[in-house]
């Protein structure tokens, strides 16, 4: 039986994370009467490979849970976790494009300012730079929004 510090360098994560997993009941060690301390057994260790496994594949603790949950009542959770990734596919898919059109709006940016000169601030201008990209850049009402 391994304490909270042994696990954690044994999984390479910190004890912080074994403490957070445990009090949201992820994880569930046994107390050693002695002492207090959390000890994690042989089962302690699956559960937490199979959390960290699931962690690295980009589940959310939620996720997870409901997995767990699953499992735990013996219905097999493989349905769940295709439907969950699937979901999950999709909107790294859609971040994906978004950050190539901000990547690519980027690269647009820093061509076109290469050789432009530095100019102070006046009362009508904060940084050139950006104000003369978006003007020439702008899409639709965008310019007049002052949503973030």
């Amino acid at each position: 039986m391994k304490t909270v510090t042994e696990i954690a360098r044994r999984f390479n994560v910190s004890a912080d994370t074994i403490r957070h997993y445990t009090k949201l009941g992820l994880l569930s060690p046994e107390r050693d009467t002695a002492n207090g301390y959390r000890r994690f057994g042989i089962q302690q260790e699956r559960r937490l490979r199979f959390l960290l496994s699931a962690k690295r594949l980009g589940f959310s603790l939620k996720d997870i849970r409901e997995i767990l949950d699953m499992a735990a009542s013996g219905d097999t959770p493989c349905p769940i976790v295709r439907k969950l990734i699937g979901r999950r596919l999709e909107a790294i898919r859609e971040e994906m494009r978004d950050a190539q059109k901000l990547m690519a709006r980027m690269e647009s940016a820093s061509s076109d300012w290469r050789d432009l000169p530095d100019r102070a601030p006046s009362g009508e201008s904060i940084c050139h730079l950006i104000e003369t990209w978006d003007s020439a850049n702008s899409f639709g009402d965008h310019a007049n929004s002052t949503e973030d």
